[in-house]
């Protein structure tokens, strides 16, 4: 089976780098987090983070899943040791630096982020190992390292079955997590390893819906390596549809359509970490018109840092994750709160010199990372040009 050259598209990279930068403008406990909270409908950067990794892996390892399953297997397995790897670094911080602070210092922001640790230091160590335990910020990567884990058996069965089999398979998954399959899970692996952990300790996604997003995104990147890219059959009265229906969220989002269409008004229905009905329908709307526009975005996305972040976002997402630790800890008492309150942004300079180091820092990690990559890349090409030492003749007895 001949399959189609796959190209590399920047401007892919350029989208997951903007999707972190609206990350980290978000999780950053300043005032700016309030301008790039879902400003434009129920969508936020995690989706679009989900969405565009899983579209890139489906993308790249596509071809190669129909010639060499078993590869395709053992480097997606790989890429999800290096990232749990990446967790549990995390966690170390987490559970050493950032827990000692919080304890000499009260503060009551990292003391929330910890609470469960705090309480069963052993129950959370063994948890969070297992991806059980995920507290609140430590929650992206657990999802991504199980997606990644799957994802060869996503392929396989792909091109094994056909996508509509699984994209079926998925929305019923999606559906039974609307009506509390995650509790039932829940509870069965709570009784069979005896790690007594809450529910809402487990993190804030509910995987079983969030899947619907990486195996959408899977399959418009597989499809778009094999060149029918799905997005391309939208015809033009469902992507003016779709736009109509995307500014109807943004004035739902905002509250300008009257007591009864606002985000507490609908509850569920827009939840993020359940991926209510409502904000399905907002993301698959606003992925068309996003595509539609795609000539003008990619001007405007396809540029640095986003580039760069983009190519090094497994270590920008970690550094970032350092910086809303130490975020948290500048939180400060304000003059006229009790004792235990603190005040829930950081604003003026702190907020101005948090986010400049912020932005420097994790694009000299990206710039690094990037660089690295490159110098391995030329080393292992020379190595390979460099013609080998012919083996000496073994002389006749």
């Amino acid at each position: 089976m001949k399959l189609p050259h796959v190209e590399r598209r920047p401007e892919l990279d350029a989208l997951r780098g903007l999707f972190l930068v609206w990350m980290t403008l978000t999780h950053l406990p300043t005032h700016f987090s309030d301008f790039v909270n879902q400003p434009i409908g129920f969508v936020s950067a995690a989706e679009g983070f989900v969405f565009i990794s899983a579209l890139l892996v489906g993308r790249i390892y596509i071809r190669d899943s129909v010639q060499n399953d078993g590869g395709v297997r053992l480097a997606l397995w790989k890429r999800s040791l290096k990232i749990y790897a990446y967790h549990l670094l995390m966690l170390t911080l987490l559970f050493t630096v950032a827990a000692a602070y919080a304890v000499h210092t009260h503060k009551a922001a990292l003391n929330h982020l910890l609470n469960f640790y705090f309480a069963h230091p052993f129950v959370a160590i063994i948890g969070s190992v297992l991806l059980l335990y995920c507290p609140p910020l430590l929650d992206i990567l657990p999802m991504y390292v199980t997606f990644l884990f799957f994802t060869p058996m996503l392929l396989s069965a792909a091109v094994r079955y056909g996508w509509r089999k699984i994209l079926l398979a998925s929305a019923l998954v999606w559906l039974l997590a609307q009506f509390g399959l995650r509790d039932v899970v829940h509870n069965g692996i709570v009784h069979l390893t005896h790690l007594q952990i809450p529910l809402q300790e487990t993190g804030a996604f509910n995987l079983f819906a969030w899947q619907a997003v990486w195996v959408v995104g899977a399959w418009i990147g597989a499809q778009s390596a094999l060149g029918e890219t799905p997005l391309n059959k939208v015809p033009g009265w469902a992507v003016a549809v779709s736009a109509v229906a995307c500014v109807f969220f943004i004035g739902i989002r905002h509250g300008w359509l009257g007591p009864h269409l606002t985000q507490p008004a609908l509850g569920l229905q827009l939840d993020k970490w359940q991926l209510g009905p409502l904000r399905m329908i907002n993301l698959i709307t606003f992925t068309i018109v996003v595509y539609w526009l795609r000539p003008i975005l990619v001007r405007l996305v396809a540029i640095e840092p986003f580039l760069t972040l983009g190519k090094a976002s497994l270590r920008v997402f970690c550094a970032h994750l350092v910086f809303v630790f130490v975020g948290l800890a500048l939180l400060y008492k304000d003059v006229g709160q009790d004792v235990d309150g603190e005040i829930e942004q950081l604003h003026g300079f702190t907020a101005a010199a948090l986010l400049t180091i912020t932005f420097a820092a994790i694009i000299l990690v990206a710039v690094s990372e990037v660089r690295k990559r490159h110098a391995d890349r030329a080393r292992a090409k020379a190595e390979q040009q460099v013609p080998q030492p012919a083996q000496p003749a073994l002389l006749e007895p």
